[in-house]
C-alpha cells in the first residue's frame, strides 16, 4: 500500500545565530547522511559546506525563528535554545535539542516556559542572574553524543 504523503528527507534545522555547536552538528549530520539547514541573520557569517546549506534572513529580532517555523516539517530536528521556537516546532511534530543536548519535549517545555517567565519577572524587578555558563568542551561532546543518539533512534524507527 502506497502512502499519499510526499517523502522528504529529515533535515536538521539550526537556529544558527548564537549556535556554539555548528561544527558538531555538521560532523554528526554527515555521518548519518542527514542534510543540515543553518538559519541566521545577515549579522552572522555562516558558510555552507558539504551537507550544510545556509539561509540568511534580515536582522529583525525574530526573523530566523519565523523562517524556521515556516519551513520545518514533521520529523525534522530543530537545534535551538529558544523555548518559544521549541514550543512551535514541537507542535509541528519536530524533535528539538538545545545546544547542550537537552531534548525539549511535551513533558518539559511547560516547566521551561514557566521558569523563563519567572526569571524575566525577576529581572524586571531588579534581580539579575549571571546568565548561562559558557559552553565547555565537555558540553559540546555531550551535545554531539545526544544528537548521535537521537539520529540513531530515528534511523531505527525509519527502517
Amino acid at each position: 500500500m502506497e502512502s499519499n504523503k510526499p517523502f522528504h528527507p529529515r533535515t536538521i534545522v539550526v537556529d544558527g545565530d548564537a549556535c556554539p555547536v555548528k561544527a558538531e552538528i555538521a560532523e554528526t549530520a554527515r555521518t548519518f547522511h542527514t542534510p543540515v539547514l543553518m538559519v541566521s541573520s545577515f549579522d552572522h557569517k555562516i558558510y555552507a559546506e558539504e551537507g550544510v546549506s545556509v539561509v540568511q534572513v534580515d536582522r529583525s529580532d525574530q526573523s530566523a525563528d519565523l523562517y524556521i517555523v515556516n519551513h520545518v516539517r514533521p520529523g525534522d530536528i530543530v537545534i535551538t535554545q529558544d523555548y518559544g521556537l521549541a514550543t512551535i516546532a514541537l507542535a509541528k511534530q519536530c524533535r528539538i535539542l538545545s545546544f547542550r543536548g537537552m531534548e525539549f519535549d511535551s513533558d518539559n517545555i511547560e516547566f521551561l516556559l514557566a521558569r523563563r517567565h519567572a526569571q524575566a519577572k525577576a529581572r524586571r524587578s531588579g534581580k539579575y542572574g549571571k546568565g548561562p555558563k559558557p559552553l565547555t568542551t565537555e558540553d559540546k561532546k555531550n551535545f554531539q553524543m545526544q544528537l548521535t543518539k537521537l539520529l540513531t533512534n530515528l534511523q531505527e524507527i525509519d527502517s
